[in-house]
């Protein structure tokens, strides 16, 4: 009787098993087609995040010229300003306008490479005469780069100032970023500036370029 009970018992407790296990074998596959989606959705945003990084990642080139501006040689006021501070170097008159092609070396020594032309004008916009609005177009000859930048922005004559770049021409096309200019040497006829340049390309004009 024992031994018939004991059977009994252990049949009772296979079949519990195995409709335990049917159980879980069918919770498993009814869960597997979301567990596989949950694993694509991860697999895709992954993916995703990857290609957005990748798209939106920046070519970009930072490097120092020095400009060299002699008045009344590579620089000259074209209209004399009508108040503020006397006449100098450093602080023009209100309202002066002064144009200037100027060129720029690898170095602050004005005998170094020449490896730029910066041209343009700048209106004294200040009443102490330290300030103006500038605009220029550097034509530039670098060893993997030639072309042109066009920057527009506040000048002042003894301080950095920072001037946005608002295009660009051959390498430099669809280029954006900012020009930093600093004095270096103001004293004498010839004034030097350092001029930092922070340059940046979006996606679309590496694809540009190469077409």
């Amino acid at each position: 009787m024992n031994l018939i009970i004991h059977a009994l018992a252990c049949t009772s407790h296979l079949l519990l098993i195995n409709k335990l296990w049917l159980e879980d074998t069918a919770m498993a596959q009814s869960l597997c087609p979301y567990a596989l989606a949950a694993l694509l959705l991860v697999l895709s945003l992954k993916g995703t995040s990857a290609a957005h990084h990748h798209h939106h990642q920046l070519k970009s080139l930072h490097f120092s010229l020095y400009q060299h501006e002699t008045i009344n040689k590579t620089g000259y006021i074209i209209v004399n300003g009508v108040a503020g501070a006397n006449l100098s170097q450093l602080a023009l008159p209100f309202g002066t306008l002064f144009v200037f092609q100027d060129p720029m070396t690898v170095t602050a020594n004005r005998t170094s490479k020449v490896v730029g032309i910066a041209e343009g004008n700048s209106i004294t916009s200040s009443l102490d005469g330290l300030t103006s609005i500038s605009t220029a177009k550097i034509t530039l000859s670098l060893k993997n780069h030639k072309g042109s930048i066009s920057i527009v922005g506040g000048t002042h004559n003894v301080k950095p100032a920072d001037h946005p770049v608002v295009g660009g021409t051959g390498d430099f096309m669809f280029v954006q970023g900012y020009v930093t200019s600093s004095p270096v040497d103001l004293v004498g006829l010839t004034v030097v500036y350092k001029i930092e340049f922070h340059l940046y390309w979006p996606p679309y004009a590496e694809q540009v370029h190469s077409a």
